[in-house]
């Protein structure tokens, strides 16, 4: 039994499918008994009121019957219950129910019963009142100082306060600036509602005010009207508290001092009559109901705040005294007396829980049985104390946030792409000029060994392949059950793709049940990823021998025929001669690809640059399975030639003036809108002025300056595909310099992944974050680290804020000197010690590469220093 959950001293359930609010509990002696023993009155939103007299049940006994004094069904819903005086030449205490348009007040009254089936109690109506507007809530007490009887004020929807002088209507009065209704609550020591409004402001209105305001049922519509009618509503304070409040409370324990607390959706506040805070607390949960009650100790006042945790917090002012776990979430509490127990606290759910509970615990009388002694064995203690240590080991190995998953995953996910092109193109609105633009089919399973909740497909290809549909949501996957999606891939924008790659991610849940039985769920994440064919984007074409960009690939193997490795090319009919491979891209541009017949090397020729790195890789790739196949493990590839640097630093200056030409247009549009307004403003100060003047060609000039802000729009537009075109371009040449440097000076896969981190960072390129500035920064930490001459250039402080630069030299300087340290030895690393060794190996900074049997001298263009095989640096004079 836990020393901080509630004990149920009486609760019950109320009827089936029934709702309750914040308004619809209250307890009071609404029968006059006399006793000093609270009744409690529900309302519900079916129409039912319930009066019940709780008694003191044994552990999971039901209530009695005779607990429930009465329960009537209305012929309305019920939006909130409050017992007061408001029945005139009488004080006894009545019950005033507020529908939605009408206020009913009832007497209860119970007659004694002279048989063992107990006192009857019945309701009478007193008087109703007919409400022309929908009712939110009401506020009751003596408005004006009034003695001896409670008029009633109700707050209608649309912001109109409809005060009642029991019997009679008194008068109504909107409230200025009114959106929305909010808890109202009355203050009988300085005689003022109080509420909080749509802005987010506590405001106080004098009773007297709003007598002598304008009457509401005769305010008229015109502003002039209005002003001659009756007195302005004027609010007497108002206080900001910036958030909307839940609840309004006001409370006076002693006559010298009343506070007004109020419960807002993070905060709770305790104001002092005239709006100061007096204090505030910050809660770190959220609320949904509360009440202020006397404190025992003088000065102080106690508040229960219940929350949407099931918790209820006992406070003495901002200190948290005592917190309990109740059964269900209130949307009402409150404090009663019930046959001599005094503060028991009752709470009402929004589904009808009602329960009557006191805090603590009570005395458990079990005392636990004395334990045999036995002797202890210190040798079995020790063996089990080491199997627990190999479990421990075992499981905090790996760091991952989530637990090793089993060999057999419970989600999978497979991607096959289909080896032939779709008979009828699937491609949707692209832009490719090419007469047709072919597409491939991908067939994507998801297999599930357990339950999945809310599965999701997402597919995403790189720009400016696009896919027929790249998201899918299913129904919960049943164990050991499967789906399957069909969906094509085709070239969308007018540029070729730097890679032909793409991914699968399956998100789901897996159901699990925690301690208190509540159903949660998993996320789990389930991939895969699948390449397209390079017949996805260009097709056989006649080779071209004149080209301007050509590299060569030397291999440790004798040359492959074409028909073997580009069977989907190359026509059966050519045989073994086929040594020459022509492809030409959807966006016109062609490749080359030779094959030598006497050496060991492959020439792959084009016009760009970029149109090298998909037909080199795929040459790669499939020479790879070629040999992989005949089980030849020792075949490689390697790069002996010039790194085409200056061709590179071209495609960069392109990429980087369009970023320039972006940030511009921005510029100017951004001058030509301020200028557009300013226009705008004279022409309206113009069209309002009473006295006609001549618009001195304000028109004219403001259509020339719309035509200004179109045409910039357009051309800004047209910048933006440009720069997307060459950033695809500009992608396509780094992977092919990532690949030639990995060949040159045969890296390992992790140095290849970090030169992949170094040039690729970005997915896509913005104007805030560019690829220029994050390459240049990239580039700068590994020359200032495991690249570095000496420890005084691994002392130097890199900036920590990226932003663009004015222009791309100090970019293309790094790059060339960051070939410059391969070539006299550097090794790729991330590992400072690893730095700190490698500049102490030589006085230069690098230890030298091992001697080759090639002699040949690699030349980066652009630059006057030559990387011969050795290492050796020689200076080349410049021709003039």
């Amino acid at each position: 039994m836990s020393l901080f959950k509630a004990r149920d001293w009486w609760s019950t359930i109320l009827g089936e499918k029934e709702e309750f609010d914040q308004g619809c509990l209250c307890v009071a002696d609404v029968d006059n008994s006399g006793s000093g023993q609270d009744k409690v009155i529900v309302g519900s939103y079916k129409g039912y009121l319930r009066i019940f007299n709780p008694h003191p049940v044994k552990p999971g006994d039901e209530i009695q019957p005779e607990d429930l004094l009465l329960e009537v069904q209305l012929q309305e819903p019920i939006l909130q219950v409050e017992v007061g005086k408001f029945v005139s030449g009488t004080e006894g205490l009545h019950l005033a129910v507020l529908h939605c348009r009408k206020l009913c007040v009832y007497a209860v009254s119970g007659t004694q019963g002279n048989v063992e089936h107990g006192n009857q109690y019945q309701i009478k109506l007193m008087y109703e009142h007919n409400l022309q507007r929908t009712a939110c809530n009401m506020t009751y007490g003596p408005f004006g100082g009034v003695k001896g009887r409670d008029l009633i004020c109700i707050q209608s929807m649309d912001g109109m306060l409809m005060l009642f002088e029991q019997e009679s209507y008194a008068f109504g009065r909107f409230l200025p600036g009114f959106l929305l209704p909010g808890p109202l609550a009355y203050s009988s020591r300085t005689d003022s509602f109080i509420t909080v409004s749509s802005c987010q402001q506590v405001e106080s209105y004098k009773y007297q005010v709003l007598a002598f305001a304008t009457d509401a049922d005769e305010r008229q519509d015109t502003e002039q009207q209005k002003l001659s009618s009756g007195k302005r509503l004027a609010v007497d304070w108002v206080l900001n508290i910036g958030e909307q409040a839940l609840d309004i409370c006001v409370v006076s324990f002693n006559q010298g001092v009343s506070s007004v607390f109020v419960l807002g959706e993070r905060n709770f506040f305790c104001l002092k009559d005239n709006g100061q805070i007096r204090f505030m607390k910050k809660l770190d949960y959220s609320p949904s109901c509360f009440i202020p009650y006397c404190s025992v100790q003088e000065g102080t006042i106690n508040t229960l705040i219940a929350n949407h945790s099931k918790m209820l917090n006992v406070y003495q002012d901002v200190t948290l005294k005592w917190a309990t776990q109740l059964p269900c979430i209130p949307v009402s509490v409150k404090v009663a007396n019930f046959q001599d127990l005094k503060g028991v606290i009752v709470t009402l759910s929004d589904d009808g829980h009602l329960q009557c509970s006191y805090l603590g615990t009570d005395p458990s009388l079990f005392q636990a049985p004395k334990v045999d002694s036995r002797e202890i064995n210190y040798e079995e203690m020790n063996a089990e104390m080491k199997e627990l240590q190999k479990i421990i080991r075992e499981a905090t190995k790996t760091q991952d946030v989530l637990p090793e998953s089993e060999k057999q995953r419970d989600v999978t996910v497979t991607a096959e792409v289909s080896p032939d092109l779709d008979d009828e193109s699937q491609a949707i609105d692209s832009e490719v000029k090419a007469g047709a633009v072919p597409s491939v089919t991908v067939k994507i399973t998801i297999q599930s060994r357990v339950t999945a909740q809310k599965p999701s497909l997402a597919v995403c290809v790189q720009a400016p392949l696009a896919v027929t549909c790249d998201q899918f949501v299913f129904d919960d996957l049943e164990p050991d059950s499967s789906e399957t999606v069909v969906l094509s891939v085709f070239l969308k924008e007018n540029c070729s793709p730097s890679e032909l790659e793409g991914t699968c991610m399956v998100s789901y849940n897996i159901p699990t049940v925690n301690l208190c039985s509540f159903i949660l769920g998993i996320p789990r994440v389930a991939q895969c990823n699948f390449s397209l064919p390079l017949k996805l984007i260009c097709f056989p074409a006649q080779p071209s021998k004149a080209a301007n960009h050509k590299l060569t690939i030397d291999t440790n193997k004798p040359p492959v025929s074409f028909v073997s490795i580009f069977s989907d090319f190359v026509d059966p009919s050519e045989g073994d001669q086929a040594n020459a491979l022509g492809f030409e891209f959807l966006t016109g541009s062609k490749t080359t690809l030779l094959a030598s017949k006497t050496s060991q090397r492959y020439r792959i020729q084009s016009d760009q640059l970029e149109d090298l790195w998909l037909v080199t890789k795929e040459l790669i790739h499939r020479l790879e399975e070629h040999f992989k196949k005949q089980n030849c493990k020792d075949f490689a590839c390697t790069f002996s030639g010039s790194i085409p640097l200056q061709e590179y630093f071209e495609l960069i200056d392109r990429h980087f003036e369009l970023r320039l030409n972006a940030e511009k247009f921005q510029e100017l549009l951004s001058e030509r809108a301020v200028q557009f307004r300013a226009i705008e403003r004279r022409l309206l100060t113009r069209f309002k002025d009473k006295t006609p003047a001549p618009l001195q060609h304000l028109d004219t000039l403001l259509e020339g300056t719309f035509r200004e802000v179109i045409a910039l729009a357009d051309a800004a537009e047209e910048n933006q595909a440009n720069m997307f075109q060459a950033f695809a371009k500009l992608k396509s040449a780094t992977h092919l310099v990532i690949m030639l440097i990995s060949l040159w000076q045969k890296l390992s896969t992790d140095q290849v992944a970090i030169l992949e981190a170094t040039f690729l960072p970005l997915a896509e390129d913005t104007q805030e974050l560019g690829w220029e500035e994050t390459v240049d920064a990239a580039v700068s930490y590994l020359l200032r680290t495991c690249l570095s001459k000496s420890s005084k250039e691994q002392a130097l402080t890199l900036s920590s804020q990226l932003s663009m630069p004015k222009d791309t030299s100090r970019l293309k300087k790094n790059i060339t000197l960051f070939c410059d340290r391969l070539a006299k030895g550097g090794r790729l690393s991330l590992s400072t010690d690893s730095a700190t060794q490698q500049a102490a190996v030589m006085p230069g900074g690098c230890a030298t590469i091992p001697e080759s049997d090639l002699e040949e001298r690699t030349i980066i263009p652009g630059s006057t220093a030559m990387f011969s095989s050795n290492g050796q640096i020689t200076k080349q004079k410049s021709k003039p």
